[in-house]
């Protein structure tokens, strides 16, 4: 279905459509330099197009459509998505760069997840509020309406998963709007809403510049909230551009998550988590365990292990189902990791491995970054402090429980953490004071369709996945009815 898709028509009302504002242009392989596929951008009007076929199709078929017609169309999707994972896989792969044996690990649970979410479109029960006899009080849980998505370009379907399952579970119709670096693999998505069955208008999809196209759909006035996931700048823009209309927001941010290790670890096992999780998605992850927290009596043998691990990272191009690492998603984001290495060796850290692009002939054009380890990092540098999205691994030294949870905490960051030790008294001691919306203890980076996900601090506002994401595209209702029909005259005497 998938294998010999095209990319440049916008998907717009059930249909597929030229941009009347935007254009099709060039999308870049980022293990080449060199462009794969053309690809169609959407403009404002496009932009205007989509949100009034999703409210359309709000206010017509998919708003009072019964719950469980809703999850039957959810239940056909999701079968068919696991018919075109390798599919999915190989095109994210090529339009961000992200090793083939990830994409499809990743991608390879999606299915899963649609059907969890299916499976609560039919369970959107509200609750009776005991009063007295002489009122029946009860609340009721609609759909908030339109929603705009917004995704970000390193995993650019897992994104979109988490934030339309619910949504369109909960009742609500949606205009996607991709990252326009890496836009292929929601088009492709959108040729599947088309196969299952969706009714025109409840899923639109529109790639398009953030500037443009994104800030449209944050300002306009029929879409009634945005779901975003991306950095906090521009977290903060949409907040700004959004408020005229006093939509409802919701953001999962960047992270720059603290991976501890205490001496009473497992060390081999923390060590399989803490360097698989320091080079997945080649750094690109705000779950990314980018700090690493070593108590001092075996500081050493980590560093020595993070090494040798690292020269045994295959880096290479991404479609290889061999390469362990890709390249970094856009060029952007290459220089922006080269420019991180830079100012850790000018802050003093250690650089022990990597640290360098790859220049080897067969890598030359790509954006290919050694996995890299800096070892006696301070707290306080800024590669400890600010989000890097490259696959470079601060290590820290750290004496006792106490500066562990300082070092943990000492971030404006909260969204995920982790911990390995074998006092259980400590393990939840521990994970008990971080600041983090998520906290694994001896395993990382465990996420699934029924786990609550998302920040606190600065990463973000809202959780997804679990029941609790249905929340934010929910509205509540209350009503109240008399059991009696009487109403005193107050003005009788």
């Amino acid at each position: 279905m998938l294998d010999s898709f095209r990319f440049d028509r916008l998907f717009i009302d059930g249909e597929w459509t030229v941009p009347l504002d935007g254009g099709v242009r060039g999308s870049i392989d980022p293990a080449t330099g060199k462009v794969w596929g053309d690809v169609a951008y959407g403009g404002i009007k496009d932009i205007d197009r989509a949100v009034a076929a999703a409210r359309a199709a709000f206010e017509g078929p998919w708003r009072r459509m019964p719950g469980w017609e809703r999850a039957a169309i959810l239940r056909r999707f999701a079968d068919l998505y696991a018919t075109q994972i390798d599919a999915l896989a190989r095109i994210e792969t090529q339009d961000n760069g992200r090793a083939v044996r990830e994409s499809r690990g990743d991608i390879g649970l999606h299915p899963q997840y649609w059907h969890w979410f299916a499976s609560l479109a039919d369970k959107l029960s509200g609750r009776t509020i005991p009063m007295d006899d002489s009122v029946h009080a009860f609340t009721s849980r609609l759909p908030v309406g339109v929603v705009g998505t917004i995704t970000p370009w390193n995993v650019p379907l897992m994104a979109a998963t988490w934030k339309l399952g619910p949504a369109l579970a909960a009742g609500c119709t949606v205009v996607l709007k991709p990252a326009e670096q890496t836009p292929a693999s929601s088009l492709a998505l959108a040729r599947l809403f088309q196969e299952a069955g969706f009714p025109p208008g409840v899923v639109n999809v529109v790639p398009g510049d953030g500037p443009a196209a994104g800030a449209h759909l944050v300002a306009h006035p029929g879409v009634d909230k945005i779901a975003f996931t991306g950095e906090g700048a521009t977290a903060k823009t949409i907040l700004k551009t959004g408020a005229d209309t006093l939509k409802r927001f919701s953001f999962e941010l960047g992270g720059k998550a603290p991976h501890i290790i205490f001496a009473d670890a497992d060390i081999e096992q923390a060590l399989n988590a803490a360097t698989g999780s320091a080079w997945a998605l080649c750094g690109q992850s705000c779950a990314l365990g980018s700090r690493i927290l070593v108590e001092r009596p075996v500081y050493d043998r980590v560093v020595a292990a993070f090494r040798e691990r690292a020269a045994r990272v295959r880096v290479g191009m991404p479609l290889d189902p061999a390469t362990h690492m890709g390249p970094q998603a856009h060029h952007q984001q290459l220089d922006k990791t080269l420019s991180y290495i830079d100012i850790g060796r000018r802050e003093g850290a250690d650089l022990v491995a990597g640290g360098s692009r790859i220049d080897s002939p067969d890598l030359a054009g790509g954006y290919f970054v050694e996995p890299t380890v800096f070892a006696g990092v301070r707290p306080d540098m800024r590669i400890a402090q600010e989000e890097i999205f490259g696959p470079v691994a601060a290590i820290i030294p750290f004496d006792g429980e106490e500066e562990a949870v300082s070092i943990a905490n000492g971030t404006p960051y909260g969204l995920a953490a982790g911990l390995w030790t074998s006092d259980t008294g400590r393990a939840h001691r521990v994970a008990n004071r971080i600041e983090a919306g998520i906290v694994w203890v001896n395993t990382y980076r465990y996420i699934r369709w029924s786990t609550p996900y998302g920040g606190f601090k600065t990463s973000g506002w809202g959780r997804e996945n679990g029941i609790e994401a249905l929340d934010s595209y929910l509205e509540t209702r209350t009503t109240i009815i008399s059991t009696t029909g009487r109403f005193a005259d107050p003005f009788a005497s």
